[in-house]
């Protein structure tokens, strides 16, 4: 019996020995760890990654799947963090260095196709936390996928750090934490809020450009033709001040020119935020300008969002503004003629404004979700499921001390 337990003891916990040894325990610990924050920073915030998912399906062209967007980019996360979990206690080394190896090709494929085709231009690898560019998320699979490789040729050296018995109920732990993480984050908004619209944020602050900022850098490229010999070529903007090619009347420029951005200049976070009403009027400014509470009701989807949440909203709406004088304003990317056959279905007591969805989905990863803003700064938000009562909310925020 002893014997045996060394020969368990000499094989599970082996240190690494040598080069190679220790290449491998290199690879297998950052891989492991890569995977798992992947997936955490994702699951984090699952509903955003559906959406990305669905930018994916519609470059595609299967946009019947995007109803399974929201259960996939659950799956996915917590395949990510289970992949990584497992190979770094070291169970199940084939399946799991096989599992590693067609992920990663996988979404090596899908930041190569959108970085060249410039269709998807964030992947939502690390979610909102490090947002890549296409060739960047690119090169980081690359990266990843030479240390997979390394673990692929070198798999018999991976070795198990827990027992034969005891692998499986760490996978089964790992299998419902992960799975529990991203189904808490989706019904209670995310634990950490990268996104723009976090409580504390100033919204005008977040759209504005300050003085001095460095805007985009762009280069024209024109097509020329010479009437007399029929020779064409192109050159740039610059090029063709400073050749004096435009004195010529001998060439010519055809079509229209080609516009490439040559360096990133600065960007606000928020840049597509635009309220109107119903007849196209802009209320941004005066929305955002209220010194006094508003309480924002974003519901970018009527079609599908929840309707008793948005009744018991009402209520809280109705009460707010009789007894405080609460504006309150629900946002939609619905259309006007949607917007009030569904106010006036559900007898909604809410100023009704219209936004880009986009916009919306980004404000709160709930729908519908709610907002708390004065003088345009996120004093909190809540998602549907965790929305405060009537005597919460006056006492934490209206009741003067």
């Amino acid at each position: 019996m002893t014997s045996a337990i060394s020969d368990y003891k000499e094989k599970t916990f082996t240190p690494p020995s040598g080069g190679r040894g220790a290449l491998v325990w290199a690879c297998r610990i950052l891989v492991a760890l890569l995977f798992i924050f992947s997936g955490l920073i994702k699951a984090n915030d699952p509903l955003g990654f559906s959406y990305k998912l669905e930018e994916y399906f519609e470059v595609f062209q299967v946009t019947f799947l995007n109803d399974l967007a929201l259960s996939m980019s659950i799956i996915l996360c917590s395949l990510e963090m289970i992949l990584g979990f497992a190979l770094l206690i070291g169970t199940r080394v084939n399946a799991i260095v096989w599992g590693l190896l067609l992920l990663i090709i996988f979404f090596g494929f899908l930041t190569f196709y959108s970085a060249f085709f410039k269709v998807v231009q964030t992947c939502g690898c690390f979610g909102d936390a490090i947002p890549l560019t296409p060739w960047e998320s690119f090169g980081k699979d690359m990266a990843l996928l030479a240390l997979v490789l390394v673990l692929f040729f070198n798999r018999d050296k991976i070795t198990p750090l827990v027992s034969h018995a005891a692998e499986m109920r760490w996978l089964v732990a790992a299998v419902v934490i992960t799975l529990g993480v991203g189904m808490y984050t989706y019904n209670f908004l995310p634990v950490i809020d990268f996104l723009p619209y976090k409580v504390g944020n100033n919204i005008p602050n977040e759209m504005r450009t300050p003085p001095g900022a460095v805007p985009d850098e762009f280069e024209l490229t024109y097509s020329l033709k010479n009437k007399k010999t029929g020779e064409s070529k192109s050159i740039s903007d610059k090029e063709y001040l400073k050749s004096g090619i435009w004195k010529d009347a001998s060439w010519q420029i055809e079509g229209d020119p080609e516009r490439r951005l040559v360096k990133k200049g600065f960007e606000p976070k928020i840049r597509d935020l635009g309220i109107q009403d119903s007849q196209g009027n802009d209320y941004t400014q005066e929305l955002l300008s209220n010194p006094f509470y508003n309480l924002i009701v974003v519901a970018y989807d009527l079609k599908h969002t929840n309707a008793d949440a948005l009744d018991r909203l009402n209520a809280l709406a109705i009460n707010l503004t009789q007894n405080y004088n609460i504006r309150t304003v629900l946002l939609t990317s619905a259309s006007p003629a949607d917007a009030v056959a569904f106010s006036k279905q559900h007898h909604l007591a809410f100023e009704i404004f219209h936004a880009d969805g986009v916009p919306l989905k980004t404000m709160v990863r709930a729908n519908p979700g709610i907002m708390l803003l004065k003088n345009g700064t996120v004093m909190n938000k809540w998602h549907h499921h965790t929305m405060p009562d009537y005597d919460g909310l006056v006492k934490k925020y209206l009741q003067k001390p």
